[in-house]
C-alpha cells in the first residue's frame, strides 16, 4: 500500500499528466490511456490513485485555473500596500508567459468545451468572478485614495480588464506573430491608464 506522502505526490503527478492530456488532445480527449500515457503508468495505475477518473479531471480543471486567482491574490498580499503598484502587478501576471504556457493552454482548451459541459461553464464562470472582484478591491482602493479617478464603475473596469486578460491570452498561445507577452501588457495598460486616469509608470 502507498505511503501517504508518495500517494500524495503520485496524485500531483496524474493531476499534471491529465492537464497535458487535455492541452494536446482537448477535454474531450483526454481520456484514461491518454493521461496514464502522459504519466508514463497503465490505465490500472491510474485508476489506483483516482477510481472516478472524473475526480482527476475535475482536480486537473481546478488546479490549472488556481494560478489566476489564489496565487494572484497571494502575489498582491506580499506586495506593499500600493494600489497602483498591485494593479500593473495584476496585468502582467493574468497573460501566458508565452505561446507553451500550459496552464493557458489548457484554460483556452476548458473555454471551447464550456458551452457543452455546465460543470466546466460554471467552473470557468467562476474564476471570471473572483478575478473580476481581485481587480475590483484594487481599482476602488486607490480611488478612495485619490490615487486614481475612475472613467467608469469598477465593475465594469474590471470586467474589461479580465476580459482583455482572455481575448490577448488566447492570442498569445495562437502565436500571433506581433503579440507577446510584453505586448500585450501594454495594451492592457493603455486601457487601465484611460480607465484610471493613472500614467501606471513602473
Amino acid at each position: 500500500m502507498a505511503r501517504p506522502k508518495r500517494q500524495e505526490e503520485r496524485r500531483s503527478q496524474l493531476v499534471a499528466a491529465a492537464q497535458r492530456a487535455i492541452a494536446a488532445h482537448g477535454p474531450e480527449g483526454a481520456r484514461l490511456n491518454r493521461v496514464a500515457e502522459e504519466a508514463g503508468l497503465t490505465s490500472s495505475a491510474v485508476l489506483y490513485y483516482y477510481p472516478d477518473i472524473d475526480e482527476l479531471m475535475f482536480e486537473a480543471n481546478r488546479a490549472g485555473m488556481e494560478r489566476f486567482y489564489e496565487e494572484r491574490v497571494r502575489m498582491l498580499e506580499s506586495l506593499p500596500d500600493d494600489p497602483v503598484a498591485r494593479l500593473i502587478a495584476l496585468v502582467a501576471s493574468g497573460l501566458p508567459s508565452g505561446p507553451d504556457d500550459a496552464e493557458v493552454r489548457l484554460l483556452c482548451e476548458l473555454g471551447g468545451s464550456a458551452g457543452r459541459d455546465g460543470l466546466m461553464a460554471s467552473l470557468l464562470t467562476t474564476l471570471y468572478d473572483r478575478q473580476v472582484g481581485m481587480y475590483q478591491v484594487v481599482l476602488e482602493q486607490g480611488a478612495a485614495r485619490g490615487l486614481f479617478a475612475l472613467a467608469q464603475p469598477s465593475l465594469v473596469i474590471a470586467r474589461n480588464l479580465v476580459a482583455l486578460e482572455d481575448a490577448y491570452g488566447y492570442r498569445i498561445v495562437a502565436k500571433h506573430p506581433t503579440i507577446d507577452h510584453d505586448g500585450a501588457r501594454e495594451l492592457l495598460l493603455a486601457y487601465a491608464r484611460l480607465a484610471t486616469g493613472h500614467t501606471l509608470a513602473d
